[in-house]
């Protein structure tokens, strides 16, 4: 079972109540001493096609990240676009020698070796990546995402539903209700629950479970169970 720190949780309420850049600014900081990392980053294109980014690495390779358009060259950016689930970087493609020298100029700026980034869709073209990075061996780092996987899918997820509400213009979501047997099957999942404990804890079938999940997922407009599980919590229908 996955159980959610003290300290993380409130971390997650600190990012909920966030009214500014600068709280997203400041959760990401958190959360990078929380888990002792190089690097926490968010960085979201809104529906007008503006850039918004927060997170630690330096201003130096942010601006050089920039100056020289390497988000047009750099692997994290264009991998991610063409993909929904999280990614390890070692998984990217590497190969050419414009993404080879990017990754050593990176290094050269302190951002670490490895990376795990999460690629988000929101409404009307909105795209955003949440990455998480550090310095380690390939094992230690398979270890921390392995552990951690989950979290860090859920994080990003609260990351970019209040980026959403920052958005110019945008208009409040509206959900429907889930039901009372939606509600405490997306509570089980987020507590860590496996569907099939879900299913045996309801004394349901795994049939009659997946029916459920796809219901509250469709009501979330959610692309995945993870991220159905991360709207919920985010907008209060479930509590974990």
């Amino acid at each position: 079972m996955v159980v959610i720190s003290p300290k993380l949780d409130h971390i997650l309420e600190a990012l909920e109540q966030a009214a500014t850049l600068e709280g997203l600014q400041t959760a990401s900081e958190a959360l990078c001493a929380h888990y002792e990392l190089a690097h926490v980053v968010y960085h979201w294109v809104d529906s007008a096609g503006d850039q918004y980014g927060c997170g630690t690495y330096s201003v130096a390779w942010q601006e050089r990240h920039l100056d020289q358009n390497y988000l047009r060259t750099d692997p994290v950016v264009s991998g991610c676009y063409q993909r929904f689930h999280p990614v390890d970087w070692k998984r990217l493609d590497w190969s050419s020698k414009a993404a080879r020298a990017l990754l050593l100029e990176a290094i050269e700026h302190g951002v670490g070796n490895q990376g795990f980034t999460v690629p988000i869709r929101g409404p009307n073209g909105q795209f955003a990546l949440f990455t998480v990075n550090n310095t380690c061996s390939d094992s230690e780092w398979q270890v921390f995402t392995e552990a951690n996987r989950r979290d860090l899918i859920l994080i990003a997820h609260y990351f970019n539903q209040k980026a959403l509400e920052f958005e110019p213009g945008r208009t409040p979501e509206t959900s429907q209700a889930l039901s009372p047997r939606e509600i405490d099957a997306m509570t089980l999942l987020a507590i860590g629950y496996s569907r099939a404990q879900v299913a045996n804890t309801l004394s349901i079938s795994e049939h009659t479970l997946r029916v459920y999940i796809e219901s509250a997922r469709f009501k979330l407009g959610a692309l995945n169970t993870t991220h159905a599980v991360a709207r919920a919590l985010s907008r209060g229908l479930i509590v974990v």
